[in-house]
């Protein structure tokens, strides 16, 4: 919930700032990322492939939470950051993989303060779950 938080705000067709041409005229999105989670064509598609879930949309937010779930575990596969791990995660979802292992978020002092945003999130949104949880598990939905 904090990455969806941090990436869209929990607009469902959230798109990256647009590109222009001679500094005015509109030339199209900054990246394909799109949705909730901001997910990018290719690794949307790679997540298409790997769960097996065809009709799944980038601007549903129950299809965007399972893509944050499977990129985690992917991470921790690939670049063996715990799934606990949320600012070493979100550094994982906004550099990809590659560019994760390689460091390229230590030269981004700002990108290392929005992962500290989010992870201090997470841990606001899991005090608030577990305030509650006893409710919901009552709740007749």
């Amino acid at each position: 919930m904090a990455f969806i938080y941090q990436e869209s705000r929990f607009v469902e067709d959230a798109r990256p700032g647009k590109d222009y041409l001679l500094g005015f005229i509109p030339w199209g999105y900054k990246s394909s990322a799109f949705g909730y989670a901001q997910a990018k064509d290719e690794v949307w598609g790679d997540y298409i492939k790997a769960s097996g879930n065809s009709g799944a949309d980038r601007d549903d937010i129950d299809d965007a939470m399972d893509f944050i779930g499977w990129y985690i575990r992917q991470s921790n596969k690939v670049n063996k950051v715990s799934v606990w791990d949320t600012k070493a995660q979100y550094l994982n979802y906004h550099e990809g993989w590659g560019g994760y292992r390689r460091g390229t978020y230590k030269s981004k002092a700002w990108l290392t303060k929005v992962a500290d945003k989010v992870n201090q999130r997470a841990s606001r949104y899991g005090t608030q779950y577990r305030g509650c949880k006893d409710s919901l598990d009552d709740s007749w939905f």
